[in-house]
Formats: C-alpha cells, sequence, structure tokens
C-alpha cells in the first residue's frame, strides 16, 4: 500500500487532526455536545430509565425547533412574505416527522419496564412541558390554567405569556386569506387571539374557495403544508396515547393528570379545524 493509500486508511496520522485543542473543541463549542451529554441523571437501577430521559429529552429539542420554525413561518405572514413562510412550514414538517419518529426508543415498554422508574418522577409529567406548551399556543390552543401553573418559573412565564397573547400561526395565515382576497369574517379576525381557537363556517367557505380553484394556487399549496402539520401533531399525539396505552394502561397519570382519558381528549382535537372540514364541501 502506497504512503498516500496508508494516510487516507489511516486519518490519525494527520497532524491536522491529532493536534491538541487549546480548550473544548471547536465542535463542542458549536454543538455544546458535553453539555447535552451531562444531562441524564437517572434517579433508578431500571435500565429502561436512560432511554426514557434521553428520549424525552430529545423531543424537547425537537419541539424548541418547531416553535422556532412555526414562529419564523407567523411573522413572515404578518409581513406578507408567503415565500419565507412557506419554507419554515416545511422545514418544520422535516422536524415534526423527526419528532413523531422519536418515540421509538420507549414505544414498547410493558408496564413492569415502565413502572421499575415511575416512581422517580414524583409529580412530574409531560403535560407540564413549556415548550410544548409554546407548540400548542401557536397552534390556536390556548390555556390560561396551563399558562397559570408555570408562574413559580418567572422567565419561563414571561416567554409563555407572551406566546399567549401574541396571534397564533392560524391567525396570521387567516389574516393573510382576507388581505388577498378571501373573505374572512370580522368576528375571527378581531377575536380575542387568547381564546383557544374553534371553527369557523365563514373560514370554511374561504378554504372552499380556494380548494374549488386552480391546484397549483399558492394558497392552495399554503393549505397543504398546514394539513401536513396538522396530520403529523396529530399522529405525534396519537403515538403518544398508544405508548401510554401499551406502558400503563388506564392507570392515573403522573403530575395529577388523567392519564389515557387525557390523552384521548388532546388526540381528538382537531388541528386548523377548518382544513379539515373543507374536504366534506368541495
Amino acid at each position: 500500500m502506497n504512503n498516500g493509500t496508508s494516510r487516507l486508511a489511516d486519518p490519525g496520522v494527520d497532524s491536522t487532526l491529532t493536534r491538541p485543542f487549546t480548550g473544548p473543541s471547536p465542535y463542542d463549542d458549536y454543538v455544546r455536545a458535553s453539555v447535552l451529554n451531562s444531562l441524564q441523571h437517572p434517579l433508578t437501577e431500571a435500565a429502561d430509565e436512560m432511554g426514557f430521559l434521553v428520549t424525552t429529552q430529545v423531543m424537547e429539542l425537537w419541539f424548541t425547533l418547531v416553535a422556532h420554525e412555526w414562529r419564523a413561518a407567523r411573522d413572515a405572514l404578518a409581513q406578507d412574505d408567503l415565500d419565507a413562510a412557506g419554507d419554515a412550514l416545511v422545514r418544520s414538517r422535516r422536524a415534526l416527522t423527526a419528532l413523531v419518529a422519536s418515540w421509538a426508543p420507549i414505544a414498547a415498554l410493558t408496564p413492569a419496564q415502565f413502572n421499575g422508574f415511575r416512581a422517580a418522577f414524583g409529580r412530574a409529567s409531560g403535560f407540564q412541558s413549556a415548550m410544548y406548551r409554546h407548540l400548542e399556543f401557536l397552534l390556536g390552543d390556548k390555556s390560561e390554567s396551563m399558562l397559570r401553573s408555570h408562574q413559580g418559573d418567572p422567565a419561563v412565564h414571561a416567554e409563555l405569556r407572551q406566546a399567549y397573547r401574541e396571534p397564533s400561526l392560524y391567525d396570521e395565515v387567516l389574516l393573510y386569506l382576507h388581505r388577498h382576497g378571501f373573505e374572512v369574517p370580522e368576528r375571527v379576525r378581531e377575536r380575542d387571539v387568547t381564546a383557544p381557537y374553534t371553527s369557523d363556517p365563514g373560514v370554511v367557505e374561504a378554504w372552499r374557495q380556494i380548494y374549488a380553484g386552480p391546484q397549483h394556487h399558492p394558497l392552495l399549496v399554503l393549505a397543504e403544508r398546514l394539513t401536513d402539520i396538522a396530520e403529523l401533531v396529530g399522529r405525534w399525539r396519537e403515538d403518544h396515547l398508544r405508548v401510554v396505552r401499551r406502558a400503563m394502561g388506564t392507570r392515573p397519570g403522573s403530575g395529577g393528570s388523567a392519564g389515557l382519558a387525557w390523552l384521548e381528549g388532546r388526540a381528538a382535537r382537531p388541528v386548523f379545524p377548518e382544513l379539515w372540514e373543507v374536504r366534506g364541501v368541495v
């Protein structure tokens, strides 16, 4: 083997790769991998707890990215930049696909495996996730009680309160439709954005006109991207329900939730409801 081939086979001989760093590696400075890898602290000896911790932490990171992209899409629509909004929605769709897939490491926990570390949660529960609440607020599912529950953490509460008071992604979608020739009722445009969004027949009619028109219209493309997002959010909720049903059945949830019944109620709530209703009237 010639020297050039040997050097390619063994990168360790390249001094630029093996020269000691003066501190953390540039990779760690940027990614903060050492910080991320220091955040897992299992509280039991159960073999499955580490997988549960990593899975839920990874989900929190995906929540952060999805919220970032939905805010970008919302703000772009407010500025009439449909192209930038569409790009952000596409990026969020990719992140949501990864979020749904992240259930895999814990999807098949048996009751005995789950009970091996469940007591370590104490009063902790996934519905307490502030970043997931950001996602719900951006979807228009506002809740003053869920906001109030975070009052004990001033920084988290302040950020969540801002999201609660701001228009949702869907609010800005509907205002964009109205500015571009599709009648959205004033009661929708002027509604209290801190209230949970509910379906409106006038909005169904606006979407009906869009769906009945040219099939490559930019607003129909927007509608289908939103439908993709709604479908993926629904899939994540349904997978959550399945994981819980498999691991603990109908037992009460941690943190005081109703467990399976609470998740069933969440899974049944439609995201962007008129985009589903319009399919029966086009």
